[in-house]
């Protein structure tokens, strides 16, 4: 979906994206009429063309309905009614066919732990936000048949993470309406993700460090969103407040260009990450200023209408930008990525809304170079405005509790750091190499970062822990500007081989080496983008690996790395600055000096940084002068 094919862009109200609540508008028209040639008979499922999900063609077909529903229901409570009744037509007749237990293409009923539990929560709120105009127009025998499907949902098993809060929704909505619901069930699931709340607005996603955009696009979504159903005052402040915390920080998380941090499952939601930001206005829970929703907001969907998404035939596909198929969870099926339908919540603001009405205001990463500690996760962001990159070091959120641990590690989480302009490498063909510290075996065989033990996260400082057999290693992540310099104390027998990759550099054509400069590896894209590791202490080398067909970004990735060829035995430290900037010049090297688990720093700007490895990691820096 090409911007040439939507209104003309209001410089005065949208200066840095072009975006305005029309584009908006036009954008979920298009969508919504995109999938309208996929649409069974009576539209009571769309199934989209690609690889069917593990649930099968049947619950795909009920995924397209139920997700382009829940866009359709934000374009139609935001124009109050006021749509081509072709769209409330479509969606009355998906209503009464898909819970017709004799049409061909009725929707299956709600079993334990099946996918059709995440589809009811979008019909439910879909169906919350346009009653006047759907639910209440149909007859009698239809509403009951609409009340007995929902219903199904009463007792039924679900994962325990965010799929308990889907319960909530619906048969809150079956209260509303009347039908029947277990108001324990309801009060249940809200006291459920209590056990899962960690502070400064951060919740995982189910037991363990689940840290990722399912925190904003359904742990605090869909408690808000109940509240707003249910008129719960008590709840309602608890759930902005929260909010009110994590959009703080969550404002940091989109470069200068829209593209969001690139971290977690899930991501072909794509826009979905902007679903928060709305929510905040909506419950006027938002620290941010109306004009800065918008600018962050409309800068995602650019972001992605510049880039492919959706593609030629209006479509959003399996993958990123284009389709990838080893960015999507076998969960995935091809109507699965319009959850990015959360992305339009905004549409439930009125027009005369200051987030419509205000001019755009610049976002953090416009501003100012930016850096932002987030104990709660343990992470530590850091963005430069020359270039507009974010990126994300990792120190907490691992997902390995939830996991099988006998299985591969999920590089959407357990990497030290990820961005807004690359990717983790994917698939059977990856290398493994980006963003991890290993310890090689004689045998080849690398160490595992799982279960990440958090340390320490503060100023400009981040550390944690891992351990795989006899290897233990402790990291510590001093940033500085687009640089993260990495300091690994790494206990292992004698022999093993110590490497650290960089950020893996993925473009439609390979990105070139750079040459010139011994201890450092580089690669550098057609648009300037560099990705860079340059050893420091203890390596005995640099070098590039390639891939293809392995990143979201591209076609073609390389990642820079550093290597030890032997570890002495027993402990050592080793010092590596890792680089991703949008320049032309060599990333600058610090002064090192190490004694021990003492490792002392000159940044080039000519700060000097201590830090400690014994015990829990500590950063110490010298007191700004007046």
């Amino acid at each position: 979906m090409s911007l040439s094919g939507l209104p003309s862009s209001d410089e005065r109200l949208s200066g840095h994206t072009g975006w305005t609540r029309a584009h908006w508008e036009a954008a979920a028209d298009r969508l919504l009429a995109s999938v309208v040639p996929y649409a069974t008979e009576g539209f009571a499922q769309f199934r989209l063309p690609g690889r069917a999900s593990r649930s099968g063609p049947v619950s795909d077909g009920l995924e397209g309905f139920a997700r382009t529903f829940l866009l359709a229901a934000f374009r139609i409570a935001g124009a109050g009614g006021a749509v081509p009744p072709a769209l409330l037509e479509r969606y009355a007749s998906g209503l009464t066919a898909g819970t017709d237990p004799a049409h061909p293409y009725a929707w299956p009923a709600l079993t334990d732990m099946s996918q059709q539990l995440v589809e009811a929560a979008s019909v439910a709120l879909a169906l919350h936000e346009t009653r006047p105009w759907l639910f209440d127009r149909l007859s009698p025998a239809e509403q009951e048949r609409v009340v007995a499907w929902l219903a199904g949902f009463a007792g039924r098993r679900t994962p325990d993470n965010n799929w308990v809060l889907f319960k909530v929704v619906v048969e809150q909505f079956l209260a509303e309406v009347g039908g029947p619901h277990e108001p324990e069930e309801i009060t249940g699931g809200l006291e459920r993700i209590e056990e899962w709340y960690v502070g400064d607005g951060w919740y995982s996603d189910g037991r363990g460090k689940n840290f990722d955009y399912y925190c904003g696009w359904a742990m605090h979504l869909y408690p808000s969103l109940w509240a707003r159903m249910s008129g719960d005052t008590a709840r309602r402040e608890l759930y902005a407040a929260r909010l009110h915390r994590f959009l703080g920080q969550y404002q940091h998380f989109f470069a200068a260009d829209g593209g969001p941090v690139h971290q977690g499952r899930s991501l072909t939601y794509r826009f979905a990450t902007v679903a928060p930001l709305w929510l905040g206005a909506l419950t006027g829970a938002s620290p941010l200023p109306p004009g800065r929703t918008r600018r962050i907001a409309g800068g995602v969907m650019s972001h992605f209408a510049e880039r492919g998404a959706p593609d030629e035939r209006g479509l959003l596909t399996l993958g990123w930008y284009g389709p990838f198929p080893p960015l999507a969870q076998d969960y995935s099926g091809p109507a699965s990525p319009y959850w990015a339908s959360k992305a339009f919540l905004g549409l439930l603001l009125p027009p005369e809304h200051p987030v419509w009405t205000d001019a755009e205001e610049a976002a953090p990463v416009d501003l100012a170079d930016q850096t932002v500690a987030m104990p709660a996760p343990g992470w530590l962001l850091h963005a430069t405005r020359a270039d507009g990159v974010v990126r994300l070091v990792n120190h907490g959120s691992d997902r390995d509790r939830v996991q099988d641990p006998d299985g591969p590690p999920d590089p959407h989480y357990l990497k030290l750091a990820y961005t807004s302009h690359t990717g983790p490498e994917l698939g059977e063909r990856a290398h493994g190499v980006d963003n991890h510290l290993a310890v090689i075996a004689p045998d080849g065989t690398p160490s595992l970062r799982r279960r990440i033990q958090p340390l320490a996260v503060s100023d400009r400082f981040a550390a944690s822990a891992y351990q795989d057999g006899p290897v233990h290693v402790v990291t510590a992540s001093v940033v500085d500007g687009p640089a993260e310099i990495r300091i690994h104390r790494v206990t292992a027998p004698a022999g093993y081989r110590v490497r650290d990759g960089g950020h893996a550099l993925a473009a439609a054509v390979p990105p070139e080496p750079g040459r010139g400069e011994r201890g450092v590896a580089l690669a550098r894209r057609p648009d300037g983008l560099s990705s860079a590791v340059r050893a420091l202490h203890g390596y005995t080398g640099t070098g590039l690996v390639t891939a293809r067909g392995t990143n979201a970004f591209g076609a073609h990735s390389v990642t820079p790395y550093a290597v030890a060829d032997a570890h002495p035995g027993g402990t050592a430290v080793y010092v590596s600055l890792v680089h991703l900037a949008v320049t032309r010049r060599w990333p600058p090297a610090p002064g090192v000096r190490v004694r021990d688990d003492l490792v002392v720093l000159t940044l080039p700007g000519g700060e000097t940084v201590t830090v400690r490895l014994d015990g829990v990691p500590t950063c110490e820096r010298p007191a700004s002068r007046a």
